[in-house]
């Protein structure tokens, strides 16, 4: 059951990644919501989360002190990349906090017991953890692929795999527009 949950973990963590491919610098870093979501800071907030949940939670403190986590840190510093902060420097952190998460999760049983502070100290189970960062490192993911899309229409859940229909240009245009009528033809029945 480990493995299955380590692999899911993994997928999530290849596609939030493989989202900063061949795009430049101010496309990884520009913010397309309104509550700024941005693809390095996708991937610099991933990298926190590995470091909190398999590193303070069970006792296995990360190497680095990191001045955008903890209580003194200024609101969302960890969603967003500074001007100072490189993109090899933030994919480098998450490779290292990946490789410290893998050393917890391959160190621990799934039954094993850490304490996650910010929730009131809460006891937890490694399983628990994994569940957990599994489905944030997917929902980052998926606004990753959102967000890839709206800066340059690619798409996908991996390289190899784009889990989207055979389709040309042509198809995408034609399917859009059919949902678009569909969308407003709802709206009008339901006025």
């Amino acid at each position: 059951m480990k493995a299955d949950l380590h692999s899911y973990l993994k997928g999530g963590r290849d596609a939030l990644l493989w989202k900063l491919d061949g795009l430049s610098e101010y496309d990884i870093r520009r913010p397309l919501t309104r509550t700024g979501t941005n693809l390095l800071g996708l991937v610099k907030h991933s990298a926190v989360g590995h470091i909190l949940y398999f590193g303070v939670v069970f006792g296995r403190p990360f190497e680095q002190e990191l001045p955008y986590v903890g209580e003194v840190a200024e609101p969302n510093a960890d969603m967003w990349a500074t001007a100072d902060e490189t993109r090899e420097e933030i994919v480098d952190l998450y490779h290292r906090a990946i490789a410290h998460a893998d050393t917890t999760i391959e160190a621990l049983a799934l039954d094993d017991v850490g304490r996650v502070p910010w929730w009131g100290g809460a006891a937890v189970t490694l399983h628990h953890i994994l569940v957990h960062v599994i489905a944030d490192t997917q929902r980052h993911a998926g606004h990753a692929d959102i967000v890839r899309e709206l800066i340059d229409g690619a798409a996908g859940l991996l390289p190899r795999n784009d889990n989207l229909p055979p389709a040309d240009e042509s198809w995408w245009l034609d399917y859009r527009q059919r949902v678009e009528q569909a969308a407003l033809d709802a709206s009008k029945r339901s006025h």
